[in-house]
């Protein structure tokens, strides 16, 4: 018994190191391979701009100040560029994986305080693995990860100070954490603080407990790291804008802009459109539907019992962690499910926190074999056995066929899934492992084949291309008039290239410097043109000199 012991634990601790293996390949094979979006040129070009501009306070884009994000993530950006010795797209998203691996690195620290190993292995890769993160964000250069991951950290000192009574460490390291959170992000970091102090001291009866010296403690911190910026800050520009436009930052997504009509049906879609994102692992939402003290009688009895709901969230309650991880996935979401434009990218600080749920009540029905448990089972099998037999396909495309090594690497695919597949008929115990294995696999061929056929067919590469060249030949470059339909991404390449802040200039033009003009306003300005150019919305700009009246 005891050596059948000492086995599977060996099979379990190399399969774990195979997974931390697998994120390498996983995470960083092609990751600098397209062009950044929108959102990563507006990091990036504000970073890129303090650097040349030697104003690492007062953020600006295309010259002008920019107000919708305080700078701590641009300084990390600007922090990479520095160590790296390159100012492209790897290194603007190399923070990104390192805050991805952080953040797992915390679920696992604290989840394994409350769970078995296995578990918190699975919250933490079920984080990387969503398909949200697998197949998107942990490829851009975008703040939301590292923001998500401070907020977390401090969901769990909250409760983790909480049960110890260490109610200086818990104000302390809230406030410091949320100052830190509110430079990456602006007003957001004060409504997960205060949304989280709320539902968990209203729900333990330790209300008057927020007005106490430790919660003055705490304000006090968050008060001297944000005055001691906004003071430096006022040493380069007025505060007058700042937060009227971090209030509308956080207030345009509402009901405020869109009315109640998309508000109401934002209500009954977002649920459904958070769960897709968040596959394969939201699909144990299902779980909540059904009882756990009748199991195996729930496709007999359907979904609709009160008791068949209710019975799950008894069950859940008698986890106190659990019950604080449900609190706070309701009540801080609520502000995102009321708010019509919304990106699963900011919801990444819940995702570990209902998957905290999802795994236990899994291992719940895995006890009592139920059949939603054997459905599950069954269902990941298939898709896997369909992993292994998609592997194949790039042979047969036509965009694959000049890849280099297409053969060598889809017998690797096709014989590491194809293992994987046996493996997971054979270890039973250790499926949901081998399911992250499975989903790493997946990512390798995704950055094998699927992001160098992007880089052929996406209009973001001739946008590259183009910026380049244009950034190369014409020096310096100025934009005439308004920089208001200049793209980021379009002006990130331009001013790295060219050197110099692609700023807008209204009068006492430089004739010997070269401008971007907006096809609108060629007709209004005596130049000589050098060439055409479009940004990534497709707006045509000329390249001219601009003539002395």
């Amino acid at each position: 018994m005891s050596e059948d012991l000492s086995k599977k634990d060996q099979i379990q601790k190399w399969l774990y190191r195979i997974a931390i293996f697998l994120l390498f390949p996983a995470l960083l094979i092609n990751l600098g391979l397209i062009a950044f979006i929108d959102d990563e040129g507006i990091r990036s070009i504000v970073a890129l701009e303090m650097k040349i501009s030697g104003n690492y306070i007062a953020p600006t884009l295309f010259g002008e100040y920019y107000y919708n994000k305080p700078p701590l993530y641009n300084w990390i950006l600007l922090a990479f560029f520095e160590l790296s010795g390159v100012i492209n797209e790897w290194s603007a998203r190399i923070p990104t994986l390192l805050f991805l691996l952080l953040y797992a690195s915390t679920v696992f620290y604290y989840f394994r305080k409350h769970f078995s190993t296995k578990i918190a292995f699975l919250n933490a890769f079920a984080l990387i693995t969503c398909g949200r993160i697998l197949f998107w964000d942990s490829m851009l250069g975008l703040i939301d990860i590292c923001f998500s991951w401070v907020i977390f950290l401090m969901f769990m000192i909250i409760y983790h100070a909480f049960q110890k009574k260490e109610f200086y460490k818990l104000f302390g390291w809230a406030y410091f954490l949320t100052a830190l959170a509110f430079l990456l992000k602006g007003l957001p970091a004060l409504v997960f603080l205060g949304t989280t102090l709320l539902t968990l001291f209203i729900f333990q009866r330790q209300f008057k407990k927020l007005f106490s010296l430790p919660h003055l403690f705490g304000g006090l911190i968050f008060f001297t790291i944000l005055s001691g910026y906004y003071l430096a800050y006022d040493q380069y520009n007025s505060l007058e804008n700042i937060f009227t436009t971090l209030f509308n930052e956080s207030s345009k997504r509402t009901f405020v802009k869109y009315g109640w009509t998309e508000t109401i049906l934002h209500l009954f879609t977002f649920p459904f459109e958070m769960t897709y994102h968040f596959f394969p692992w939201s699909i144990f939402i299902i779980y909540f539907f059904t009882k756990p003290q009748n199991l195996k009688g729930v496709f007999n009895k359907g979904f609709n019992s009160k008791l068949d709901r209710w019975g799950t969230f008894q069950l859940i309650r008698k986890n106190e962690f659990l019950t604080y991880n449900l609190l706070i996935f309701f009540t801080t979401i609520l502000v995102y499910w009321t708010s019509v434009e919304v990106y699963p990218r900011y919801l990444l600080m819940h995702a570990p926190l209902i998957f905290s749920a999802f795994f236990f009540l899994h291992y719940e029905n895995k006890k009592e074999q139920t059949p939603l448990f054997n459905f599950f089972d069954r269902l990941f099998f298939i898709f896997c056995i369909f992993a292994t037999l998609a592997s194949i396909i790039p042979i047969f495309l036509p965009e694959t066929q000049d890849f280099n090594y297409l053969y060598i690497k889809v017998l690797g695919l096709f014989l590491a899934l194809g293992a994987l597949t046996y493996l997971y008929q054979k270890l039973k115990t250790e499926r949901l492992v081998i399911l992250v294995l499975v989903l790493l696999v997946i990512r390798i061929g995704f950055n094998w084949f699927v992001l160098p056929n992007r880089l052929i067919i996406e209009w973001s590469t001739q946008m590259r291309e183009s910026s380049i060249e244009v950034g190369q030949k014409f020096k310096p470059l100025y934009s005439y008039k308004s920089s208001v339909g200049l793209q980021p991404a379009n002006g990130f390449y331009l001013t790295r290239e060219t050197g110099n802040i692609l700023e807008s200039h209204y009068e006492n033009f430089d004739t010997s410097a070269y401008y971007l003009i907006h096809e609108n306003f060629r007709f209004h300005v005596n130049f000589k043109q050098y060439g055409k150019f479009k940004m990534m919305n497709k707006n045509l700009y000329y390249i001219g000199k601009i003539k002395r009246d």
